[in-house]
């Protein structure tokens, strides 16, 4: 994906900020410790959305500050996380004073970032001792009725391994941080079927299809969510999930 196409990804989540706050999972918790292990004074969460991680940050810091450049995002944000500070900016541009961050946190956004000009942002803020954490957390579309029900419609051909490469994270050998620690947490969600079709909504590949294209698609995962044999008397399906996580400590 070239950087124009990148940007208006980026940029589609807003018009759906109700939606994408609804359906999309939070990391889980035992993915946030391992990140924060020690309770901390100050943390950010960068491209920070609707808050999911802010609120689980709350738990683990004394103050936690939300930056998220969509002001649509950031309104549903403000009014979900009453306790957290709401910033609207970049994370390549930080409106906060050097070395007064105890953690500096990104889930699931660190693709739509300039990696290096945001880590330089990092290590700016960052106090000696604090920690950097990136965490990625989605469904495991590897499952084959996950990946045909949830995976990109109709992906470009020089596009096809970019999911891979979203889901990785490498800090340069003359960042200023020790050495990058990482695991995985796997993790089962019950969802119904209207709740899948509402995540499905939720993607950037979905948001971007034109109107018609993107009706048909969300009626196709329909029709695909009704033929699933769903395993609980209750009408939900255990969708499997995957948490990767990557932590690093300022020098």
């Amino acid at each position: 994906m070239d950087r124009a196409g990148r940007s208006v990804r980026a940029r589609s989540f807003g018009a759906i900020a109700e939606t994408y706050d609804r359906f999309r999972p939070a990391p889980p918790a035992s993915a946030v410790e391992w990140v924060l292990r020690e309770p901390c004074g100050t943390a950010l969460d960068l491209g920070a959305g609707t808050g999911a991680l802010s609120r689980r940050l709350t738990q683990r810091a004394e103050r936690v500050i939300a930056v998220e450049p969509d002001p649509r995002m950031l309104e549903v944000l403000c009014r979900r996380s009453p306790g957290v500070l709401a910033v609207c900016a970049l994370a390549e541009r930080l409106p906060v004073a050097g070395a007064s961050a105890d953690a500096v946190a990104v889930s699931s956004a660190w693709h739509w970032m300039d990696g290096d000009l945001t880590l330089a942002e990092i290590a700016r803020v960052l106090r000696p001792g604090g920690v950097l954490g990136i965490v990625w957390n989605g469904v495991d579309r590897s499952v084959d009725w996950v990946g045909s029900l949830l995976g990109r419609p109709d992906p470009p051909s020089g596009d096809r391994a970019a999911p891979r490469e979203r889901h990785r994270f490498v800090l340069p050998a003359d960042a200023p941080f020790d050495d990058l620690d990482t695991t995985t947490t796997t993790w089962t969600l019950a969802l119904t079927g209207e709740e899948l079709v509402g995540l499905a909504e939720t993607y950037s590949s979905m948001i971007t299809l034109p109107a018609s294209r993107r009706g048909a698609e969300v009626e196709r995962i329909r029709e695909r969510v009704a033929e699933l044999a769903a395993p609980h008397p209750d009408g939900t399906f255990d969708v499997p999930m995957g948490c990767r996580c990557w932590r690093a400590v300022r020098r």
